[in-house]
């Protein structure tokens, strides 16, 4: 089962899934019950999804999502909308006794002044950067739940935590988008309608991480084959402890002014960049230290110019056919 499987990371790992399983001989079904099949907010609906269906592995990327306006601005919807989608397929996953499951956080879970890079053992070391401590509450409770299912019930789960994702299918919302996808939609349509200025928020300084979603799906994927709670091989922390949670990002990072000028060249503008200082930053830098994974031998392979070019071919295309998530 994909929960949230229409969504940008959801139909990635659909994609990706399909294709290991094509490659490797495998015969797998994958159950992708859309929004009007099934409402993640109700416990009693879940349940009885899953009394029909019975998935062996559940990979849960359904979530509220959104940039620091939405944050902003829905802070109640951030936390409850996210709490009972988590809450209620991890209770009930956990009641069925599904083989394994899969749950996506975000970076966002780390403090806001976390030490550089971020490693798994910073989590709750720290106060959170504030336009999004209501989503990274949530993500920190659905990280917790599965630790304590997996020691007080033996819950097969394992949690990676992405850095900023990007890729086909992503929003494009003028407010509630993230920063990538916010860029490709204002330098495209500053070029298209030969604006002259196009305006980025704060003072470009901040760094951050990125991910192509693609990279995230077959790390997905990489886990549910090679991590297994009952193995020798499952993540420890420093003191020896199972590490419930695990950081995947790209390794690279790049300030929003240098990613702001990448993107207006691969979108070919050529008019003047300008800073709002009276906005937002967020966290100054958010790098994620990867070494956990690295060690169990998986690696993200999409370079960040590469993943972009990728990108604006599928934007330019759902433009033109008329179903951008805008």
């Amino acid at each position: 089962m994909i929960a949230g499987a229409s969504g940008m990371v959801g139909s990635a790992i659909k994609r990706v899934y399909l294709n290991f399983a094509n490659h490797n001989s495998k015969s797998i079904e994958i159950l992708t019950p859309s929004r009007r099949e099934l409402n993640l907010l109700n416990f009693e609906e879940v349940l009885k999804w899953f009394k029909k269906n019975s998935p062996d592995i559940v990979i849960l990327c359904a979530a509220k999502v959104g940039g620091i306006f939405a944050n902003e601005n829905s802070p109640s919807d951030f936390i409850l909308d996210n709490l009972k989608i988590q809450t209620n397929l991890i209770e009930i996953a956990n009641f069925f006794e599904v083989e394994k499951f899969l749950f996506l956080g975000s970076s966002c879970i780390y403090p806001k002044f976390a030490k550089q890079p971020i490693n798994e053992e910073q989590l709750l070391s720290g106060q959170l950067e504030v336009t999004n401590q209501y989503y990274a509450i949530a993500k920190i409770a659905g990280i917790k739940l599965c630790e304590a299912l997996a020691i007080q019930k033996g819950f097969n789960s394992i949690c990676l935590m992405p850095t900023n994702l990007y890729g086909p299918g992503d929003n494009y919302h003028k407010l509630n988008s993230h920063v990538l996808p916010s860029l490709i939609r204002k330098f495209s349509e500053a070029k298209i309608k030969n604006i002259k200025n196009v305006t980025c928020w704060g003072d470009g300084s901040p760094l951050r991480e990125f991910l192509y979603v693609d990279d995230l799906a077959k790390a997905c994927i990489f886990a549910i084959e090679n991590i297994d709670l009952s193995s020798k091989n499952y993540p420890k922390d420093k003191k020896g402890n199972p590490l419930f949670w695990i950081n995947v990002g790209s390794n690279k990072e790049i300030s929003i002014k240098d990613l702001a000028y990448m993107m207006a060249n691969l979108v070919g503008y050529k008019g003047t960049i300008l800073w709002d200082k009276k906005m937002p930053n967020g966290t100054p830098r958010k790098k994620l230290d990867t070494s956990v994974l690295d060690n169990l031998g998986w690696k993200s392979q999409t370079s960040l110019k590469e993943g972009i070019k990728l990108t604006l071919k599928a934007y330019n295309r759902d433009l033109q056919k008329n179903r951008l998530r805008i």
